[in-house]
């Protein structure tokens, strides 16, 4: 069986929500090549990325690779594909230079193409990710590592907004703590979490392919009897009580959450969101001021945003 290797060039900004878009229409795989990997492999001393070729990423932007089948229905495919990504717009979402590029990939190749693009990379002072497949080292013994298989779910957790909720979640998890991880992607904050003292994390998705791919990174890590994983919407009908909640999800959808977040939060808990963009901050900072949520802290990345809110 052939594939069909679809590359979309768009922004920072775009890359969840057309990452989602691919997703729900049947991509078997899907790949951020971003260029700021580069950069911060390098500011990191690591090395581990330096053999890449420079060429091979965008010199604005990301190129978000999807792979699709490649059968008679594809050219209707490719044109729903299209259509999705460009109705985006609507939501004031950024799709940049907005090019469309296909490739054919042979059966042989297509499984391990998007895999030269994940490499091991440190993201906060003691966590590192890295590639399940891979043969890593620790580079000193405080360093721990979160073993991860993207597969189908969106998250390998090298993007400025899963960086900015572990950086917050190291600086705000005690040993004991109880965490909800909703919107989970491929579980990578579920696992971090973990690493870093929590007690116990539940973790909720809509997506189903998200809690299968949340499900087998937990066991990858060996986390089965610290980590609940169930498809849920959001914190709807949840009854769980925790000490920390932290939410990667775009400010759209955060916003549905906050009402929740703050009946599900301890009272002095701590609610961590991050998948904000600029244009969207004060719109989320005045909705969670409303609902009597203080801001403790404000992170920025890349143009992306993330806080640390208290109930008090």
């Amino acid at each position: 069986m052939d594939w069909k290797e679809f590359v979309y060039h768009t922004t920072n900004e775009a890359i969840e929500p057309v990452s989602n878009v691919l997703n729900n229409e049947g991509a078997n795989g899907v790949v951020i090549v971003d260029p700021h990997v580069l950069t911060r492999e390098k500011r990191a001393f690591y090395g581990e990325l330096y053999a890449l070729n420079e060429d091979m990423f965008p010199k604005e932007g990301v190129f978000i690779k999807a792979y699709f089948v490649a059968n008679d229905q594809w050219e209707t495919k490719k044109k729903s594909l299209v259509q999705k990504i460009r109705l985006l717009a609507q939501h004031e979402i950024d799709l940049g230079l907005d090019d469309v590029f296909v490739h054919d990939v042979k059966e042989e190749d297509w499984e391990n193409e998007w895999k030269k693009y994940f490499k091991s990379l440190p993201i906060t002072d003691t966590l590192t990710i890295v590639p399940s497949w891979e043969d890593y080292t620790k580079k000193n013994e405080n360093e721990q590592i979160i073993s991860i298989d993207p597969g189908m779910a969106f998250g390998t957790g090298t993007h400025p907004t899963t960086v900015l909720s572990m950086q917050a979640m190291e600086k705000t998890i005690t040993p004991g703590d109880i965490i909800l991880d909703v919107g989970s992607g491929s579980g990578v904050l579920s696992i971090g979490a973990v690493l870093l003292g929590a007690e116990h994390v539940y973790a909720y998705d809509l997506d189903e392919v998200a809690v299968h791919s949340t499900k087998m990174n937990r066991d990858i890590n060996n986390f089965q009897h610290k980590i609940t994983v169930k498809q849920n919407d959001l914190l709807k009908n949840v009854s769980q009580t925790a000490d920390i909640i932290v939410s990667n999800i775009l400010a759209d959808i955060l916003l549905l959450l906050i009402d929740d977040a703050w009946d599900n939060l301890k009272d002095g808990g701590l609610f961590i969101t991050s998948g904000i963009i600029q244009s969207k901050e004060r719109i989320v900072c005045d909705a969670m001021e409303k609902k009597g949520f203080t801001i403790l802290e404000k992170n920025e990345q890349n143009n992306w945003i993330s806080f640390i809110a208290k109930k008090n």
